[in-house]
C-alpha cells in the first residue's frame, strides 16, 4: 500500500510539473506557452514514393517450329538483335531429305499427268470412231482426273517441305536485346507447332528501348495519383542519376500483403541509353504537387474553428468570445478600416461547411442542410471506413465531390492558381493562426493552399516575415486541465503534495 501512495505521489509530481509549463497564471509562465516561429520562403514539395522493378513492356519467347538437334547459336545473351535476323540454325538435314522427295514427287505426279492427258487424246479419237467402248473412255478420263489430284497432293508436300526447311532457321520477330538464353549447340529441342507442351523456349528477347517499373502503392496514397503523373526513379546502379518517367496506369484490383492494402502502378521510362535493365530495384518519387519560392507556415501553428482557437485564446489570455468575433468579422469582409465586401462573397462565404479541419465551398446545386449534417457525422465519426460504409451512394458522392472541391479556395483562388486535380486532393483550407503584431498576439484567419504535412503553402492572410506562435494542441490542454483537477481533490490526501 506505501509504495502504490509513493508511486501516485511522484506520477503526481511529474504532471504538476509539465501542467505548470502550460498554465497561464503569470507573465514567466506565459511565455513558455508557446513557440515563436517566423512565416518563411519555402519549396513546397509533395511526392508519393514506392518501391518496384524494373520489367520490359513486353517479353517474347523465341521457339522454333522445327524439332531436332541444335547446330548453330548466333547470339549470346546482351546481344542487340534486329527483325529478321538469324538466332538458331536446328538440324536441317532430315527437313533437306524431306523436301529432295517432296521435289521428286512433283515431278514424277507432273509426267504421269502429261501421259493420263496423252492416253485422253488418243481415246477421244478412238471413240469417235467406235474403235473403243464408253466405258473404256470414262475410264481414261478418270486417269487424268486421278493424275491431276495426285499433281496437286505432290505440289501441297513441296510447300510444307519448303516451309519445314525454312523454319530450322530461327529469326529474331523483331527488334530487341536477348535477355535469356535457354539452349546452346547440341541441344535437342521439341517443336512449338507439333508438341502438345508447346515445345522448348530457345531464348527470351525484349525491346528496352522503354521499360516500365511495377510498383506497388499505399491505399492511402493512390488517391493522389493520377495517369500521366511525372515520377522520378532511382536505381543502386546510379545512385546519383535519377531517371524520368511518367504514370502510365493504376492497375484496378488491390493486393493485400500482412494487412496492407496496396495498388500495383505501372509507370513507363524511356531507355534509349539502354542504362536500366530488367529485374533492377527501383525506389519511385511520384511528383504529386509542387510550388517553389511561397510564403510557408508551419502545420502545428494553424488551429481549426471551435474548441482549437478557444483553447488557444485561453492559454494566451485573450477573450475566446472576441477572438471569435474578430475571426468571424476578417471572413465575412470586414477589413482593418471596417470596409464591408461585396454581396457576391459575402453569399459565397455562407454556403460553406468545415469538413475534416478544412472550408469547403458548397455548390447551389446542393441541399446545404443535407452537406452541413453529413459534415457533422464525418466530424464526430470515431472509424471512418465503417462510417462511410453506412453512407447511401448519393451521400458518399456527395463527400467525394466536396472533398474534391476543399483548398480551392471558394471556387476562385483554385481556378486563379491553375491547380490539377490531383493538387486539389491536397490543398488546405482556411484555418486560424495567433500571430505576434507590435508584441501582441491576435487571431489570422489564413487561406492555406499545398501541404506537405509539415508546411502550408500561405495563400492569404500572413506574408512572408510574420511571426506566428505554435502552442499546444487543445486535447493535450484538456487532458491536463483533468489530471490538474483531479490532482486538487487528492492532493490533501497524497504525502509531500500540496495545493497551490
Amino acid at each position: 500500500m506505501i509504495r502504490n501512495v509513493i508511486i501516485i505521489a511522484v506520477v503526481a509530481v511529474s504532471v504538476i510539473a509539465a501542467t505548470r509549463f502550460f498554465r497561464s497564471n503569470g507573465e514567466e509562465d506565459t511565455q513558455q506557452m508557446y513557440q515563436l516561429l517566423t512565416v518563411e520562403s519555402r519549396d513546397i514539395i509533395v511526392a508519393a514514393s514506392a518501391a518496384g522493378t524494373v520489367e520490359p513492356i513486353r517479353t517474347i519467347e523465341v521457339k522454333s517450329k522445327a524439332s531436332g538437334e541444335i547446330f548453330e547459336l548466333h547470339v549470346e545473351t546482351g546481344d542487340e538483335v534486329r527483325a529478321g535476323q538469324l538466332l538458331v540454325r536446328v538440324d536441317p538435314r532430315i527437313p533437306q531429305a524431306t523436301l529432295r522427295q517432296a521435289q521428286a514427287d512433283l515431278e514424277l505426279a507432273e509426267a504421269q499427268l502429261e501421259n493420263a492427258q496423252a492416253q485422253l487424246r488418243r481415246a477421244e479419237a478412238l471413240f469417235e470412231t467406235q474403235s473403243i467402248t464408253e466405258e473404256e473412255y470414262d475410264n481414261t478420263r478418270l486417269a487424268v482426273a486421278s493424275a491431276n489430284a495426285q499433281l496437286v497432293r505432290a505440289q501441297r508436300s513441296l510447300s510444307d517441305a519448303e516451309i519445314s526447311a525454312e523454319d530450322t532457321d530461327v529469326r529474331a520477330p523483331g527488334s530487341g536485346v536477348i535477355i535469356q538464353k535457354n539452349v546452346e549447340v547440341g541441344t535437342v529441342i521439341s517443336s512449338a507447332t507439333r508438341e502438345v507442351g508447346g515445345g522448348t523456349i530457345l531464348l527470351q528477347m525484349a525491346n528496352l528501348d522503354t521499360v516500365q517499373v511495377r510498383s506497388l502503392v499505399d491505399e492511402t496514397d493512390i488517391g493522389k495519383i493520377s495517369d500521366g503523373l511525372s515520377v522520378t526513379i532511382l536505381v543502386d546502379a546510379y545512385p546519383n542519376r535519377p531517371f524520368e518517367g511518367s504514370v502510365l496506369r493504376i492497375e484496378p484490383q488491390a493486393t493485400v500483403a500482412q494487412n496492407v492494402t496496396m495498388f500495383p502502378v505501372l509507370i513507363r521510362i524511356p531507355n534509349q541509353n539502354g542504362l536500366l535493365r530488367p529485374g533492377m530495384n527501383a525506389e519511385v518519387e511520384m511528383h504529386v504537387g509542387s510550388k517553389y519560392g511561397v510564403a510557408a507556415v508551419p502545420n502545428a501553428a494553424l488551429r481549426t474553428d471551435g474548441a482549437d482557437v478557444t483553447s488557444a485564446a485561453q492559454v494566451l489570455g485573450l477573450d475566446p468570445e472576441q477572438v471569435t468575433q474578430q475571426i468571424a468579422a476578417s471572413r465575412s469582409g470586414v477589413g482593418r478600416n471596417g470596409d464591408e465586401a461585396n454581396s457576391a462573397d459575402a453569399s459565397s462565404e455562407s454556403r460553406t461547411v468545415t469538413m475534416m479541419g478544412r472550408t469547403v465551398p458548397v455548390p447551389e446545386d446542393m441541399d446545404l442542410e443535407r452537406v452541413q449534417a453529413l459534415a457533422l457525422r464525418l466530424e464526430d465519426a470515431s472509424d471512418m471506413r465503417s462510417m462511410m460504409q453506412s453512407l447511401s451512394d448519393e451521400d458518399r458522392g456527395i463527400l467525394r465531390q466536396l472533398m474534391g472541391r476543399s483548398g480551392q479556395g471558394g471556387g476562385r483562388q483554385g481556378q486563379a492558381s491553375g491547380t490539377s486535380s490531383t493538387d486539389a486532393a491536397l490543398m488546405g483550407g482556411t484555418y486560424t493562426v495567433f500571430a505576434l503584431r507590435d508584441g501582441v498576439a491576435v487571431p489570422v484567419s489564413v487561406q492555406t493552399g499545398l501541404t506537405d504535412l509539415d508546411y502550408s503553402e500561405v495563400v492569404s492572410g500572413l506574408s512572408v516575415g510574420d511571426s506566428v506562435l505554435v502552442l499546444p494542441s487543445s486535447s493535450l490542454l484538456a487532458s491536463q486541465q483533468r489530471m490538474q483537477e483531479f490532482l486538487d481533490r487528492r492532493a490533501g490526501g497524497l504525502p509531500g503534495v500540496s495545493r497551490r
